[in-house]
């Protein structure tokens, strides 16, 4: 039988069941959109096969691809232009060598050194947070008062962007990346944020300041279009990700206080947990792993034919059982760094540094800072976001 996808989460810490048998039953699995067929990739060897592979192409507009599957009605010319020209400086959804031009511009920005050199500032950044919300009370919504605020402030810090205008993204962003809401919402919500970034571009070529944009506005490299694009993509992947990630990972440690003890005892060993939290959630999955076939080519032993579209399933890689010991335990020692959480190859997450030493600096000062931070409520009453593109948690109650 073709299993119907998406396939939603069931479990806040562990991805849908049927992966694991899919995973079981090939590395290629055949999956029915809502548009038509696909390729599921199960395995962790498959998926880095694919995601590094030659033949295949990331760009939306190739015959095939699966983000075009997604809706049951094929999009209309008009539609297809305005993407077009919507994708322009989104250099996620570019090939090699286009893609390779925009990323070499911004892999300085995001470097383990120039990360390294941001950290007193995260630091500082996460200090203040936890100082507000500890002179609120004695409890709070952790996604609202500190999750989602550091990466917001980070980002906006990085790039340029007033954090004053962090509202207006913020609740963009959630329009953007909600399955469940209405697409035609989503896609005013994206222009919405672009037409932000339009004119603030123009602001900063009037007047550049040392910020992320205002050194690509005087690099000269990009156009002004490409700049928005560009800037688009770094301010939602910026935030987004990393404020699902820091409540959640916060909700795995409490849950697991054993674990939890072991980085107490040893700080040193946050590094490893922090890559064993991306590897066990999982929380991007298939959205920023979607591919098309540009030619006839084999994949984990299944022919694969030019035109056919495939979604690399992130969530079942990192749980599987050929590439990782007991996959389904959390262990914070394991430092699996070949996780695809942040994928694999030319398109791999180009602000891994940034985010690893965001949620290491934020879980690491919260639990030193709040040792008796606990969750009042059972899992059962959490609102997680089963919903959502991006796994994460809506609100996160906390007390202590």
């Amino acid at each position: 039988m073709t299993p119907s996808f998406p396939i939603q989460r069931t479990c806040p810490f562990a991805p849908p069941e049927e992966y694991g048998r899919m995973r079981e039953q090939a590395p290629l699995v055949r999956a029915s959109l809502p548009g038509g067929d696909v390729w599921l990739v199960t395995r962790h060897a498959e998926a880095q096969q694919v995601l590094v592979g030659t033949g295949i192409s990331t760009n939306p507009a190739t015959p095939g691809h699966p983000n075009g599957l997604l809706s049951p009605e094929p999009p209309t010319p008009e539609q297809l232009e305005a993407a077009e020209r919507f994708r322009v400086g989104q250099f996620i959804d570019l090939d090699p060598p286009e893609h390779t031009r925009f990323r070499r511009m911004l892999i300085p920005e995001f470097s383990v050194r120039r990360v390294r050199d941001m950290r007193p500032g995260i630091q500082e950044a996460t200090d203040r947070l936890i100082d507000d919300m500890l002179a609120a009370g004695d409890e709070a919504d952790l996604v609202e008062a500190f999750g989602l605020a550091l990466p917001s402030l980070v980002i906006c810090q990085l790039l340029g962007v007033p954090y004053a205008d962090r509202e207006f993204f913020q609740s963009r962003t959630r329009m953007l990346v909600s399955s469940a809401g209405d697409p035609e919402a989503g896609y005013h919500a994206a222009m919405q944020i672009r037409e932000f970034l339009d004119a603030l571009v123009t602001e900063v070529a009037k007047n550049p300041q040392d910020d992320l944009i205002g050194r690509l506005v005087t690099a000269g490299e990009a156009t002004h279009d490409e700049l928005v694009g560009m800037a688009f993509l770094l301010l939602i992947a910026g935030h987004e990700t990393t404020a699902n990630m820091i409540p959640l990972s916060v909700l795995t440690l409490l849950r697991n206080p054993d674990q939890l003890a072991r980085l107490r005892e040893d700080p040193g060993r946050w590094p490893l947990a922090v890559d064993e939290l991306l590897r066990y959630h999982s929380i991007v999955d298939w959205v920023a792993f979607d591919r098309v076939a540009t030619e006839d080519q084999q994949i984990g032993g299944q022919p694969v034919r030019k035109g056919e579209g495939i979604l690399v399933l992130g969530a079942s890689a990192n749980r599987d059982e050929r590439a990782f010991e007991r996959p389904d335990e959390f262990d914070v020692e394991r430092g699996a760094r070949n996780h695809v959480a942040f994928g694999y190859g030319v398109h791999q997450c180009l602000g891994q540094n940034l985010a690893r030493a965001e949620l290491e600096i934020a879980c690491r000062t919260l639990f030193e800072r709040v040792p008796t931070l606990r969750v009042p409520v059972g899992d059962e009453e959490l609102p997680f976001k089963y919903d959502g593109v991006i796994f994460g948690l809506h609100a996160l109650p906390v007390t202590w």
